[in-house]
């Protein structure tokens, strides 16, 4: 068995988006980021943290397979899922992130599809010192072009404004904002990519935590949130694991210690038992 080595993939900071012709522009997709690893004739997807989530994804696996043929390649995008109105959802995505080997019923009725936005790598040679636009050119010649695997547009010289106000007429989660000379940098959180998203606030309750893994080891892996329903209810509404400096782990993993009192527990459906059945601890 040949290891492959995953890549971590390069991270924008937030930020206001820039007013200069040095910037490329593209929709946020309200997703999962997925690493590509195309060789030997197979394609494999990662997560974010290098976890093989091919099983869970068998169709964008097999689409990626047909147009890559034999090409060794690494390819950096995100798996979302999309309403009966084109909007990507990521709680209808959640129905498939956490199911090793989906059957036939889950995959037609939570279809999924893969936005390819950046290649690492062709034919054994590493891509990631290249500017973007020369990647971005490299990435559309491989004519990802029909579903379940896409490569959207990007936009130059544009007023990101007006993007912004299209990606909120099409139910998106922002836009990014990328340098047009930037390389590609994995692993790092890097002010050559900025993420603007548009903001959707909404009151949560933690109520539990899942345990870390690597760095994250000592403090947690996500946040466990609930929130009342119409009926006074605490239900469960989600996991949270970005967006947390290591300063700011530290400081609510000992808030998480301390005893708070929480009065009911959320409704552990199950996508909620699906989820956190891993190391999830309560908050008491």
């Amino acid at each position: 068995m040949t290891v492959v080595a995953v890549p971590a993939p390069m991270l924008a900071v937030a930020g206001r988006p820039p007013d200069d012709a040095d910037w490329a522009v593209e929709m946020k997709w309200d997703g999962v980021r997925a690493i590509v690893v195309c060789r030997g004739g197979e394609c494999r997807l990662y997560s974010r943290n290098q976890r093989d989530i091919t099983g869970s994804y068998p169709e964008l696996a097999g689409a990626l397979g047909a147009v890559a043929g034999g090409r060794e390649l690494v390819l950096d995008g995100e798996i979302i899922a999309q309403t009966a109105t084109g909007a990507p959802s990521f709680a209808l995505l959640q129905r498939r992130m956490h199911v090793v080997r989906p059957t036939k019923q889950l995959i037609a009725a939570v279809p999924v599809q893969l936005h390819l936005f950046d290649i690492l790598a062709d034919g054994g040679d590493s891509l990631t010192g290249l500017p973007y636009l020369r990647r971005r050119d490299r990435l559309q010649e491989l004519d990802f072009t029909e579903a379940p695997v896409r490569t959207p547009p990007h936009w130059l010289d544009v007023d990101a404004e007006h993007l912004m106000a299209a990606a909120r007429d099409n139910h998106l989660e922002g836009i990014v904002s990328k340098r047009i000379d930037s390389t590609y940098q994995p692993g790092r959180r890097s002010p050559a990519w900025i993420k603007t998203p548009l903001r959707k606030n909404t009151e949560a309750i933690v109520t539990g935590w899942t345990t870390g893994n690597g760095a994250m080891a000592p403090t947690f892996g996500s946040l466990i949130l609930g929130a009342n329903d119409p009926d006074g209810r605490l239900v469960y509404i989600g996991n949270v694991g970005t967006g947390f400096t290591a300063a700011v782990r530290r400081s609510l993993r000992t808030r998480l210690d301390r005893p708070v009192g929480i009065i009911g527990r959320p409704s552990c459906d199950g996508q909620h038992r699906r989820r956190n059945r891993d190391h999830r601890h309560s908050v008491s």
